[in-house]
C-alpha cells in the first residue's frame, strides 16, 4: 500500500527563526508554529527548513507572523546524559507568509528553489 507523509499547517511563529549552517555550508532554519484550534489550547510544532528556503525563512519571518508551511513529518533521536531523546518536526518544502500579497516559496526534490 502506498504511503503519504505530507503536513500542511497554518499558524503563527512562536519565536524568531534561527538560521545556522552545517559544516559543509548548508543553511538550516528552525522555528516553531503555534496552531490554536480553540482559544484555550495551542499546539506547538517545530519546523526545519534547509538551504535556500532556510535563508528566506530566516530573512523574512518574524515572531508572531502568520505562515503556511507544507512539508513532511520526521522524528529524530539523540542521546544526552545517557538518556535517549526524541523530537518530531516538520521538514518544510514550501512556506508562504500570510496576511499580505505573497507567493509560495519552496524547493523541489533536488533542493532547488522554485
Amino acid at each position: 500500500m502506498p504511503a503519504l507523509n505530507q503536513c500542511n499547517l497554518i499558524g503563527h511563529l512562536g519565536r524568531d527563526p534561527e538560521v545556522t549552517y552545517t559544516p559543509s555550508g548548508k543553511a538550516v532554519c528552525k522555528f516553531s508554529i503555534g496552531i490554536s484550534e480553540r482559544k484555550d489550547h495551542t499546539e506547538w510544532v517545530n519546523v526545519v527548513a534547509w538551504e535556500k528556503l532556510a535563508e528566506i525563512c530566516g530573512q523574512y519571518l518574524k515572531k508572531g507572523m502568520p505562515v503556511f508551511v507544507s512539508g513532511r513529518m520526521t522524528t529524530r533521536s539523540w542521546e544526552k546524559d545517557g538518556v535517549k531523546r526524541y523530537a518530531t518536526e516538520i521538514v518544510a518544502y514550501t512556506m508562504q507568509m500570510l496576511g499580505s500579497k505573497s507567493e509560495p516559496v519552496g524547493q523541489d526534490d533536488d533542493g532547488a528553489p522554485f
